[in-house]
C-alpha cells in the first residue's frame, strides 16, 4: 500500500463482505497529511466518501502509522496504546474495525 488516498479508493471493492455482514457502523478517518474519509458499514456493504465529521467511531493517525497498519508493520493496539492512533466515540464499533483489514 502506498497511500492511504489509494487504501481508501479501493477498499469498496476489496472487502470480504463474509466478514462485514452483520455489522452496521460508521468510522471516520482522520489521517493526518492525507486527508479524511468515511466509512459506513450496513449489514456487509462498505461505501466511502472522502470527507466527513462525524462517525460512530472516529480514527486519528499519522499516514506514516497508517500504511505500517495496513501492511502488517504495526500492530493497531499497540499504536493505540502509545498515542500513535487516537479513537474518539465507540470503543465497540472500532473493535470491529480488524473486520474490514
Amino acid at each position: 500500500m502506498t497511500s492511504a488516498r489509494e487504501f481508501f479508493e479501493s477498499l469498496e471493492s476489496r472487502v470480504d463482505e463474509s466478514k462485514t455482514a452483520g455489522m452496521s457502523n460508521s468510522y471516520l478517518f482522520d489521517i493526518e497529511g492525507a486527508g479524511k474519509w468515511k466509512v459506513d458499514v450496513q449489514d456487509g456493504k462498505v461505501t466511502v466518501a472522502e470527507g466527513g465529521e462525524d462517525a460512530d467511531a472516529i480514527i486519528t493517525t499519522s499516514e506514516e502509522t497508517f500504511t505500517k497498519m495496513v501492511d502488517g508493520e504495526q500492530n493497531p493496539t499497540s499504536a493505540y496504546m502509545t498515542g500513535k492512533l487516537k479513537v474518539k466515540g465507540d470503543m465497540g464499533a472500532a473493535m470491529k474495525l480488524q473486520k474490514l483489514f
